[in-house]
């Protein structure tokens, strides 16, 4: 991939393994309310850029019911953050790397407030000039929106730049703002559909051989 000045991350899954718990999170309050969130919705739902509470739309629960179980999600989760292992290996040397040659900055659907959790004491943004989270762009994946404000704080072209995903949904935001998009393989996300990715790579460490 010659030609690369730029770099666009996402978080999870890519840089941390946080996506099984926070879907963990979502199965525990939803089954709370006598719902069942298989696999299979959630990877929908989440594709599409929704919400797993959704189901308890479906279900009838009323809006303030549905917002204090969603709080309840996020208080799960958070604890999980803190307490469960969510390294993935090869993620400090990998950035070290590449900030010598590339400008890189993080483009996330998480929370402001759970990013910070999970990064703290991480050492992982100090590679980067920005983290855009939840609400920090007008619409989220899969719209365009999240990378076009990346790239626009980079002040760079879409053809100098590469964004770094392991979802489906993380995929059409990266190609929807017409930016080439490497897919490193998660087991979570390994029924998604990346016929549309650039490359497809293993583990994170193959994105330096393939920048080469």
């Amino acid at each position: 991939m010659r030609g690369k000045k730029y770099i666009l991350f996402d978080n999870d899954g890519v840089l941390v393994e946080t996506e099984a718990w926070y879907f963990r999170a979502n199965v525990e309050i939803l089954n709370t309310m006598g719902i069942t969130l298989e696999e299979t919705r959630y990877r929908e739902i989440m594709i599409n850029g929704q919400s797993a509470f959704l189901l308890a739309e479906e279900a009838g629960y009323d809006t303030e019911t549905v917002e204090a179980a969603r709080s309840r999600r996020n208080d799960l989760y958070q604890h999980y953050l803190q307490t469960e292992e969510i390294a993935i290996p090869g993620v400090h040397e990998v950035l070290g790397a590449l900030k010598e040659r590339y400008r890189m900055g993080i483009v996330t659907s998480a929370r402001r407030e759970d990013f910070e959790l999970i990064h703290t004491g991480r050492g992982i943004a100090d590679a980067m000039e920005f983290v855009l989270c939840s609400g920090e762009y007008a619409r989220a994946k899969p719209h365009p929106d999240p990378y076009l404000k990346g790239l626009e704080l980079l002040g760079g072209t879409k053809h100098e730049a590469v964004v770094v995903e392991d979802s489906q949904r993380g995929l059409r935001s990266a190609v929807s703002a017409g930016i080439e998009c490497v897919i490193v393989d998660n087991a979570f996300t390994a029924q998604h559909d990346f016929s549309a990715a650039t490359h497809r790579i293993g583990t994170i460490e193959a994105l330096l051989g393939l920048l080469d």
